[in-house]
């Protein structure tokens, strides 16, 4: 198993565009380039949210196996993130936990103890080749 983790201070911005290339070389030799770009996006999303939404910095955790992805996002808040689909005076606020409920195989959110915040996580599929052929049947 490879794994990265970054430690990302309250209202760092910058480690955002960090923890997506970090991520990027973890899966560049090991995964589909369309796997991988998934990935970027919903880390971005993720990482984003607990910095502009909660009072303190976040973990962000990702682990690859030969077959899967997860990627997890700690934040010192209690409050459970929602998706929800925003109006169109919205502008580009508010999609981001709908792109994790799309496009992830799998994610969610686990309290911790102690009112110690929350994981907010994803999976998808990491291996290199697609996981079923493709083509007429």
């Amino acid at each position: 198993m490879l794994r990265i983790t970054r430690s990302v201070r309250r209202a760092d911005l910058k480690a955002v565009g960090e923890v997506r290339r970090a991520l990027r070389e973890l899966m560049r030799h090991r995964c589909r380039t369309e796997a991988t770009d998934v990935a970027e996006l919903l880390i971005t999303e993720l990482v984003t949210n607990a910095l502009v939404h909660t009072d303190r910095g976040a973990e962000v955790s990702a682990s690859l196996t030969a077959a899967r992805l997860r990627v997890e996002v700690r934040d010192h808040a209690a409050r459970r993130p929602r998706p929800y689909v925003p109006t169109a005076d919205d502008g580009t606020h508010g999609r981001g936990l709908v792109l994790v409920e799309a496009l992830a195989d799998e994610w969610g959110v686990d309290a911790l103890a102690l009112g110690g915040g929350k994981v907010v996580w994803f999976e998808l599929d990491g291996r290199r080749e697609a996981p079923y052929a493709t083509g007429p049947a």
